[in-house]
């Protein structure tokens, strides 16, 4: 295994001379991917109707291709599912990511070409080791295996015509080489599994006695995992488990509640913590420093990028701007729309991020544009509650597994407040401290709400439930959503999420 291991590591370095070029060069590999991915599609349905033929440049692109959701690229898709081809990518699809987003019931089938699992996909999986390696030279990565939560896969039949739907992490692990099943457990009979709660006890039974080298996962879900694993071998720490564990790859959410109830639970204090970006449509960064927040945004992945500033959405009546990765500037908080090489043209993905650093291109993610509360022009993003719920955190020590906040609209004289619904995986010793601090901790951080804050005339304290364990497992479940890609929704400016989970808290208690 050791020169497995030495030979695998070189090779996986070697991948660092590329990602330098991207850095140095990253416009020129952008405008490279837009022209390939519009030689591409030029006589699919799609580049037809746009006249792909003609377009050469950047702007003549943005002239051509309106601004697209999933609404507008649906039509296109379930023809897709039903056989239909070269419709908005010129390679047979039969593969779509199946996601709900956070803040709709309605799933979402998100194609998956072969293209965007070699050149996308896969290429992230590999530049996350390589990464890896690259920050920690005396690795043991490829001694022992991998710990990938996945979801599972249905196969869908239109008039003979098969397509599979499903989460991308079991797309992607379904279509690994068979080389790559020596590298990771469970088996797939157990990685695939559609149940989850059996599925939970299968991982830990079937991976408590290996050698397990790393973890890749949402951190909820991979929190599960690791204390059904403590559960079945009676120990006290994972480090006690997997000695050789080296790092967690993780991703999905944010990572800052999560970050002390890991470090608790492995009790390894030389653990590395890697962040990635990847969502259903795509991955877009991968953390590149050691001790920092800042990912690196991946550019020759077979995506094309375009940034909208999120201060010019609120002129509902104009067509968003939109900007290529040249013209966007540090501190300002963009929503993304990308282009991709499996037939998402212009496509805005909801996610807001914001540049840290430009040349090399490095950001943070900051939330989503419909994750927010805003029912009072407060605009408090996911990125501030996380901040906040962090501070509240620290200052009564409290750990969070799970949130949701809505607001309470104001009713007669009395102000409007937000409520949050919290489960926690240590209580803080009482729920109005903890609940002063997530107060003077959005005050700090959010100006609007400090100002709507202001005398209690627009809101109030902030209302702080603590929620049975197992409340949001349940919401899930009801939901038909228990798997990595589904996630809690963090902000919204409606309360069904929020009466939904109440209630189902209130049958807990009964």
């Amino acid at each position: 295994m050791a020169i497995i291991n030495t030979i695998a590591s070189w090779w996986m370095k070697k991948r660092m001379h590329q990602i330098e070029l991207f850095m140095k060069y990253p416009s020129d590999v952008q405008n490279e991917w837009l022209k390939k991915l519009i030689d591409s599609a030029e006589h699919t349905e799609w580049g037809i109707k746009h006249d792909y033929e003609n377009i050469s440049n950047y702007e003549q692109f943005k002239r051509s291709v309106p601004l697209q959701d999933y609404d507008s690229l649906k039509p296109y898709i379930d023809r897709i599912r039903k056989g239909e081809q070269n419709i908005l990518w010129n390679s047979d699809i039969k593969f779509f990511a199946k996601s709900s987003g956070t803040t709709n019931d309605k799933s979402k089938f998100i194609p998956v070409s072969s293209e965007s699992l070699d050149n996308c996909h896969y290429n992230g999986g590999r530049d996350m080791i390589a990464i890896h390696c690259s920050l920690h030279p005396e690795t043991q990565l490829f001694t022992g295996k991998n710990l990938a939560l996945a979801g599972s896969l249905v196969t869908d039949h239109y008039n003979g015509y098969e397509s599979q739907n499903g989460d991308l992490s079991a797309i992607v692990i379904n279509n690994l080489p068979v080389w790559a099943e020596f590298f990771r457990a469970p088996d797939m009979s157990i990685a695939l599994m559609d149940r989850w709660d059996e599925k939970l006890d299968k991982i830990a039974e079937a991976t408590a006695n290996e050698n397990m080298v790393s973890l890749a996962g949402v951190p909820s879900w991979m929190l599960l995992i690791m204390k059904k694993v403590l559960e079945r071998t009676g120990k006290s720490s994972i480090a006690e488990v997997w000695p050789n564990l080296e790092v967690y790859f993780h991703g999905g959410v944010n990572f800052t509640p999560y970050r002390d109830q890991f470090k608790d639970i492995f009790n390894k204090s030389d653990l590395s913590y890697l962040e990635l970006y990847n969502a259903t449509e795509g991955f877009f960064g991968i953390q590149d420093q050691r001790n920092s927040g800042e990912l690196l945004l991946m550019l020759d992945y077979g995506i094309f990028y375009e940034f909208i500033p999120v201060d010019s959405l609120n002129d509902n009546n104009s067509i968003p701007i939109t900007l290529s990765l040249d013209e966007v500037k540090t501190g300002i908080n963009y929503e993304m729309v990308i282009s991709t090489n499996a037939g998402l043209w212009r496509y805005r993905l909801g996610d807001t991020i914001m540049f840290t650093s430009v040349y090399p291109f490095r950001f943070k993610i900051t939330g989503r544009t419909k994750h927010f509360m805003n029912a009072f022009g407060e605009e408090v993003i996911v990125d501030n509650a996380d901040k906040a719920l962090a501070i509240a955190c620290e200052k009564t020590g409290a750990q969070i597994r799970e949130y949701t906040a809505a607001p309470v609209y104001m009713q007669g004289n009395e102000s409007g407040a937000h409520e949050w619904l919290i489960e926690f995986e240590k209580q803080p010793d009482t729920i109005e401290y903890f609940t002063e601090m997530l107060d003077n901790a959005l005050k700090s951080i959010n100006s609007d709400y400090e100002a709507k804050r202001y005398q209690n005339l627009a809101l109030r304290l902030p209302i702080v439930k603590s929620l049975p364990q197992g409340t949001f497992y349940k919401w899930l479940e009801g939901k038909n959503k228990l798997g990595g890609q589904h996630k809690v929704p963090r902000l919204s400016n409606e309360r069904k999420f929020v009466e939904d989970i109440i209630a189902i808290s209130k049958e807990a208690i009964i």
